[in-house]
Formats: C-alpha cells, sequence, structure tokens
C-alpha cells in the first residue's frame, strides 16, 4: 500500500509497532529501514507528542494492517496508550476514515463484539481476504487485489489487478 500510495505522490505517515516490525520480518522480503523509506513521515510508536495525535492534524484518515485484536481493543475501548491507538482515536473524533485489517481467526465473541461496536461507529473492519474472480496467478496478484479495495475505500479507484466486471458468460450446470 505505501508503494502504490509513494507512487501517486500522497503523503503517508507510518507507525510500526514492535509486533508489527516483527511480522514484516518473518512475513515479507522487506525490512523496516525500507519500509519507512516508502512513507512520508514515520513516528515511534510510543511517541504522543507526534502531530497524528492531535485533531488539529488533517488526515483523509488511518489503515491499521494488520490490525492486531489487541490493537481492535484498546480503539474500541477508547484506550490511547501508544501512537496507533492515540491516531485511530483521533481519526474516530474527527470522524475520518478509519479501515482496519483485522486478521487473526477464528474470531470470538470479544472479537466479533469490538468489531461491531467499531463498526457502529464508522469503521471499516476489512480482512485482507483476497477475491479469486480475478484468477491471480501470484501471491502479489492477490496483495494488490486487497490494496487495490483498501485504496477504494478513501476515493483511490486504481486498477491495480482486474475488477469485477459483472455476470458470468455460461450459466452454471448442476451436477
Amino acid at each position: 500500500m505505501l508503494e502504490v500510495l509513494k507512487g501517486l505522490d500522497v503523503e503517508t505517515h507510518l507507525v510500526v509497532s514492535k509486533w508489527g516490525a516483527r511480522t514484516l520480518s518473518i512475513e515479507t522480503d522487506y525490512d523496516l529501514i525500507q519500509l519507512k523509506k516508502m512513507a512520508t513521515a514515520t513516528y515511534a510508536p510510543g511517541d504522543q507528542t507526534a502531530v497524528i495525535s492531535s485533531g488539529s492534524f488533517t488526515s483523509t484518515g488511518m489503515v491499521i494492517a494488520p490490525c492486531s485484536m489487541k490493537t481492535l481493543s484498546a480503539i474500541a475501548h477508547g484506550q490511547g496508550d501508544n501512537l496507533i491507538n492515540r491516531a485511530a482515536d483521533v481519526v474516530l473524533k474527527e470522524r475520518r476514515k478509519l479501515v482496519l485489517m483485522v486478521r487473526e481467526t477464528p474470531m470470538s465473541e470479544i472479537h466479533l463484539e469490538n468489531m461491531l461496536k467499531l463498526a457502529q461507529m464508522g469503521v471499516v473492519i476489512y480482512p485482507p481476504l483476497p477475491g479469486f474472480y480475478n484468477h491471480p496467478k501470484s501471491l502479489e496478484d492477490m496483495v494488490d487485489f486487497i490494496v487495490m479495495r483498501v485504496l477504494d475505500q478513501f476515493g483511490f479507484h486504481l486498477d491495480l489487478v482486474k475488477r469485477w466486471e459483472g455476470e458470468i458468460s455460461s450459466p452454471i450446470k448442476s451436477a
């Protein structure tokens, strides 16, 4: 997502938690230095004085990717004990777009209740699930699909992969 936004010359602000950095190193070929170079500005997770912790800082919104159930719970209950949670709280109070890319499964009743609470506040709960109607050929195609759909939430309508074009032309035959 940062690569795409940088290519569009969109200003981005990045906060990576300790566990986010660990996930990055386990699941991708990127390191934290490379990730930070893609963002316009970066902040330490404990920096409560960062510009993004204030409602006077204007933004289109915020994406938390990936969003742990711990972070989701903290946001749902107004616990702004780190910059990620505080910035999300600011986005909520300023009525801006907040997208949480939750990915822990299975989901417990507590997780679902927290998601419902946030969804009722206008938060977009967006598990990073790829579509398969476009017949992805690679992991990159699946990631591009998810990035494209999340950026749709903010009005960036890019065709990173093939979009749904309507009904399937041949009828499904019953077995």
